[in-house]
């Protein structure tokens, strides 16, 4: 005696593209208070609520690791401010003395570090590098 099996086959329909993960920085008042990884469309979606601005873990100082368009200066942090007008994330100033850069929305000392020695610590009140005591 012959049987016939039937196989029931699925068709999958997988997407044209592939659907690209991004991090992305939840902003509230101007700052920075977590950074995440999903989807464009699940951010879209509001889902996770409104505000959230994508970031690139590849830019830092306006400057794209790996060659490609950089975004918004710098990948975001906690604590960082988003500055609409410029569209960056800008690190918090470390110390009252520096000053930020327009180019790469960075901070900088007023001395510049030495290149060599070190490791070295800023002195804020004596606006000097100090050479760190191992």
């Amino acid at each position: 005696m012959v049987t016939t099996s039937t196989y029931l086959i699925h068709q999958v329909q997988l997407p044209s593209k592939e659907k690209k993960l991004s991090h992305f920085a939840k902003v509230e008042n101007g700052l920075v208070t977590q950074v995440i990884v999903a989807e464009q469309d699940v951010i879209d979606s509001g889902i996770f609520g409104h505000g959230w601005v994508q970031t690139s873990y590849n830019t830092h100082g306006g400057v794209h690791a790996n060659g490609n368009t950089p975004l918004r200066k710098n990948y975001a942090g906690i604590g960082y401010t988003y500055d609409t007008g410029r569209d960056a994330f800008i690190p918090p100033q470390p110390y009252p003395s520096w000053t930020m850069s327009e180019e790469t929305c960075l901070w900088s000392a007023p001395v510049a570090m030495p290149t060599e020695g070190g490791p070295f610590t800023w002195n804020e009140a004596n606006q000097t590098w100090d050479a760190v005591q191992a």
